[in-house]
């Protein structure tokens, strides 16, 4: 954006903003967590997402766009580079209120872990869409379970263990029309990491299997 495009985005005048720029005023330590905020919020609620409930109550979060959509292979530069937009952000569990931070190492990891460089053709798709809901598998996580950390390189990143959460989405089937003829339900784990700082951050999402016979119509 130009300054004046800044400008009329935020509502911040011109001229305060040239003061910022030129270190004749030091803005509020409030005010750039503010215009971040606002951006994450704007490009989260302009995602073509759903949440549903199936026949015994529980929550499967719908994928209504496929954004990454290979025929071959995923190109996993691109999801990493999509993931970067969460670093940073905080989201919380509702079933246990657990405080959940999305940390730096999220983004490599998720696009570039063992378990993902194992993956193959739909459950590879269906992990690369997955990071569209990321904010959304974690605030409808359940099951949570605790295991102790056994890696020595994990020490410090993982001092307190680990957790693992179950979590669900639905991806989109398209019909030789181009229309959504159905959604494939998919389950997979959050892995989430109790760093020496007693925050808990993701790590990834494994385990990632298509509920077989199971779709659903919305």
């Amino acid at each position: 954006m130009s300054r004046k495009e800044f400008s009329e985005y935020t509502g911040i005048p011109v001229r305060t903003l040239e003061d910022w720029e030129a270190g004749r005023r030091t803005p509020p330590e409030y005010i750039p967590r503010l215009i971040t905020y606002q951006i994450k919020f704007e490009k989260r609620s302009g995602r073509n997402v759903s949440v549903i409930q199936d026949a015994e109550g529980n929550k499967i979060v719908v994928i209504n766009d496929i954004v990454f959509k290979g025929r071959r292979s995923i190109q996993w530069e691109d999801v990493e580079k999509y993931v970067k937009q969460y670093v940073g952000d905080i989201f919380s569990i509702a079933e246990d209120n657990e405080i959940i931070y999305i940390g730096s190492e999220l983004p490599s990891e998720y696009a570039g872990s063992v378990y993902t460089k194992k993956l193959k053709g739909a459950t590879a798709k269906a992990k690369a869409n997955a990071a569209q809901v990321i904010p959304e598998m974690i605030e409808m996580a359940t099951n949570g379970i605790f295991e102790e950390n056994h890696k020595s390189k994990h020490g410090r990143d993982a001092k307190y263990g680990w957790y693992r959460y179950d979590t669900r989405f639905a991806l989109p089937v398209y019909g030789n029309d181009g229309n959504i003829e159905r959604y494939n339900i998919f389950r997979g784990r959050l892995l989430i990491r109790h760093a020496s700082s007693g925050k808990k951050y993701l790590y990834d999402i494994v385990e990632i299997k298509k509920e077989t016979g199971k779709s659903c119509q919305t």
